[in-house]
């Protein structure tokens, strides 16, 4: 397992990732609008590129992580095929940033979630907050307030939970929640 990231092991990766994510989509912000869902995983990388360009941190790790952070929830890929395959740092960090499906209540689980990245090195807490940066664009147009609501006081929590693992992404974490405002409606 090398520390580096060649653009063969990029891509590589990036159509393992393609193919397990392959047929999932996620609602839009118009009625019946589908988007693939690999386009939240590119606009996760697309963060931590531009992320690793003004602080220091382990690209690889942190791409190779953002890359695979929904897969062991999302899709039939194992812990144990991303740790043979990409070694123990990125199977624990990938580990960490998914929800354990056996605590109940969602707040529960982001308490444990974020529990378990901070044990993680910097790199996982910065696929956290670049993860929750992109589900901050805009909400799906179903969404009710409370939705709207319960989300931006779950991005302050991770915000303030992860904040020093990266004060860029921590940056545009908080101008992210600030603008989401803007998206709830104003009768609810």
């Amino acid at each position: 397992m090398t520390k580096n990231l060649s653009i063969d092991d990029f891509q590589d990766l990036w159509h393992l990732v393609t193919q397990k994510h392959s047929g999932q989509k996620y609602g839009g912000t118009v009625q019946d609008e589908q988007i693939e869902y690999i386009n939240h995983i590119g606009s996760v990388v697309f963060e931590i590129i531009t992320a690793s360009q003004v602080e220091a941190m382990d690209t690889a790790l942190a791409i190779r992580c953002a890359l695979l952070h929904d897969t062991l929830e999302d899709t039939n890929l194992t812990y144990a095929e991303i740790k043979e395959k990409y070694g123990n740092a990125v199977a624990d960090g990938v580990l960490a940033l998914t929800k354990d499906q056996k605590i109940e209540g969602k707040h529960d689980k982001m308490i444990d979630s974020l529990r378990r990245i901070k044990i993680q090195p910097l790199e996982i807490w910065a696929v956290k907050m670049a993860d929750r940066i992109t589900n901050l664009y805009a909400p799906p147009y179903y969404w009710s307030n409370d939705k709207k609501k319960e989300y931006i006081e779950e991005a302050k929590l991770i915000l303030s939970e992860l904040r020093e693992g990266s004060p860029y992404l921590a940056d545009r974490l908080a101008t992210k929640i600030d603008d989401y405002y803007r998206f709830l409606d104003c009768q609810g």
